[in-house]
Order: structure tokens, then C-alpha cells, then sequence
């Protein structure tokens, strides 16, 4: 945790501007009030780059525009708003040169933010959190440097869920999935529905039939609420579970 912070400190000192990602399914949730603060505190630019915008629909995306600002709104895996966050980049910049520095939760999006801003992998990307391990330049064009950094958890005390959540406790390593499963169905009972045909209100219920339609069933013929749980996790994270209602407002 001191390293991450370290690595951290040394960004904002080095940096002009600083994007935070966020995931746009919990925009709140993902945002580093203490990395915030420090940002404030050194005077510097912040840049709200809100990521995975295709898993939401565009009320969201229109409503969270109104109290993020500056914000952009981007797909890194469908190419959808790089070429936006880079005139936005270029404006906050004057069009003068600009090191830019990228900061959020581990496995929030920055390393598939970059590669999409530099047009190639230079930041490796996986699905496990805490895959980035350091510090690493990565060149946009002749005026944009980013700086990426490791994931950093905040150090207020919070819940294993919301980590869980943001994806940046990986799947299978959550102490307790079906807890997790179990509150996830809570909040998304609606897409969840939807989007895997269960029905019920139950959350528990519900995770049962799931168990079924994933196939995951133990000894003695019970679901294996374990296994289901961690499948339902997995596909949360990796955004596998998307667009209930889809990108269009209703």
C-alpha cells in the first residue's frame, strides 16, 4: 500500500493534468476522494474519464455529465470517445505539451484507457486486478504523455463488496462470493432478470436458478452456490453481463 502511494506521489508531482477512470456502471463508488484531495491539495488539473460507457444507457451517461466536470465519456474496447478525451486533453492543455497522469482503483480500465489513447498495447492489460505493478510512460503523440500507476485502494475502511464490485478484488479470490453474489442480485435484481431470463424477487431464489442455468450443481443435486457465485462475479467484472436496457433512453 506505502509503494502504491509512493508511486502515487510521485505522479502528481510530475503530472499536469490528472485523469481519474471511473467505471461508468458505479461512477460514485469508484471515485478516490483521498487521490482527489491530493490533487487539490497540489493545485493540479483533474479530468473525470468515465470508462466502459457501452454497459450503461445514455440517461446515465447524460446525468453524471451534469456533476462531473471536466468529463468524458469513453469505450475503450468499442473505440468510442478517445478521439473526444484527446481534443479535451489538447484544450485543457492550450494545445501546449502536457504530462498527464492516470490514476483509479486497480482494474478500473486505466491500462485499456491508454492503449485505446496510444492506438497500441503499450500498457499491458488482464482481467486480474493489480496486474499493473509499476510506473510506466506511454507516449500519445508529440504533445501527450501519459504517466500510469498501480491501482491504489483507498485507506478508509470499506467493504469487501464494493471492491468485489469495482472489480478490483478479483472473482476468485473474494472470501465470500455468494455474500457478494447475493448483494449484487440485490442491487441489480432488475438487469439480472432481464438479462439471464430468472425470475422472483428473492435474491437468494434467484441465485439458485442461476446455479441452474449455469450448470453448476453439487453432490446430491443442490446448486453449487459457490461456484455460481464466483460465475456471476466473473461476468459482472469482465462485463459480460451488459446492456440490460441497452444504450438508447427509454
Amino acid at each position: 500500500m506505502a509503494q502504491f502511494w509512493r508511486h502515487v506521489n510521485i505522479v502528481l508531482t510530475k503530472a499536469d493534468l490528472i485523469i481519474e477512470v471511473l467505471d461508468a456502471r458505479m461512477i460514485e463508488e469508484s471515485r478516490n476522494k483521498e487521490i482527489e484531495y491530493k490533487i487539490i491539495e497540489r493545485g493540479k488539473k483533474i479530468l473525470y474519464v468515465i470508462t466502459k460507457c457501452d454497459l450503461v444507457n445514455l440517461a446515465q451517461i447524460k446525468q453524471a455529465q451534469k456533476t462531473l466536470k471536466p468529463s468524458v465519456f469513453i469505450s475503450s474496447t468499442e473505440k468510442l470517445g478517445t478521439t473526444i478525451l484527446k481534443k479535451k486533453i489538447m484544450e485543457i492543455s492550450h494545445g501546449e505539451k502536457i504530462t498527464v497522469g492516470v490514476v483509479g482503483y486497480p482494474n478500473v480500465g486505466k491500462s485499456s484507457l491508454i492503449n485505446a489513447l496510444s492506438g497500441r498495447s503499450s500498457a499491458r492489460t488482464s482481467s486480474e486486478s493489480g496486474f499493473t505493478k509499476g510506473m510506466q510512460n506511454v507516449r500519445v503523440n508529440n504533445k501527450i504523455l501519459l504517466i500510469d500507476t498501480p491501482g491504489v485502494f483507498t485507506t478508509e475502511d470499506e467493504t469487501e463488496y464494493k471492491y468485489v464490485k469495482l472489480g478490483s478484488i478479483d472473482y476468485a479470490k473474494v472470501k465470500d462470493p455468494e455474500t457478494a453474489a447475493l448483494q449484487l442480485i440485490q442491487e441489480k435484481t432488475d438487469e439480472i432478470k432481464k438479462i439471464y431470463k430468472v425470475t422472483g424477487d428473492d435474491e437468494e431464489e434467484i441465485l439458485n436458478q442461476l446455479a441452474i442455468l449455469f450448470n453448476k450443481i453439487g453432490k446430491g443435486n443442490k446448486p453449487d452456490l459457490d461456484a455460481t457465485s464466483r460465475l456471476l462475479l466473473r461476468e459482472w467484472q469482465t462485463g459480460k453481463m451488459k446492456k440490460a436496457y441497452g444504450n438508447k433512453e427509454k
